[in-house]
């Protein structure tokens, strides 16, 4: 499902993803344009700070994602194990706590506040010649593969 870069849409969409699919993991995906060459894991999503407008002009309620909400949430996805057992020939994979103040954060903490921290987040640099839809996708199953593992041994 593709979220829209408005704060209100993209917060309903998640609240709607939760609460009519139930899913064991959410993962979100976010364009990085400031990387070319890396996938980065994002551990945790932060609630304040969200002063940047939207793509119509807004920003939240009190510069956060859920008003009483934590300071941050962190998923229950180990990014760092994942980090550290996974790797994806020609392209390099890094772990964050930070995924901006924007869209992309503002869509995790609120996957992670609904989700009970359920979620992940994987930024992504754009398509190019060394980075196509066919690479990108099969990183992307690579990495969802590991994230699914890890929920699993939770399970148990």
């Amino acid at each position: 499902m593709q979220l829209p870069v408005v704060y209100q849409k993209a917060k309903e969409q998640v609240c709607k993803i939760w609460t009519t699919l139930q899913p064991l993991l959410t993962v979100h995906v976010g364009l990085a344009s400031s990387t070319t060459v890396l996938i980065i894991l994002e551990q945790c999503g932060k609630n304040k700070g969200y002063q940047e407008r939207d793509a119509c002009g807004f920003h939240p309620e009190g510069a956060c994602c859920v008003l009483d909400g934590p300071e941050k949430i962190e998923s229950i996805i180990n990014m760092k194990t994942l980090w550290k057992t996974i790797s994806v020939e020609g392209i390099d994979i890094i772990l964050s706590r930070d995924a901006g103040r924007y869209i992309c954060d503002y869509t995790y903490y609120t996957s992670l506040y609904y989700g009970n921290g359920r979620a992940a987040f994987i930024h992504v640099p754009p398509l190019s010649e060394s980075v196509t839809a066919e690479f990108l996708g099969k990183a992307l199953q690579s990495i969802i593969l590991a994230m699914l593992e890890q929920c699993g041994e939770q399970r148990e």
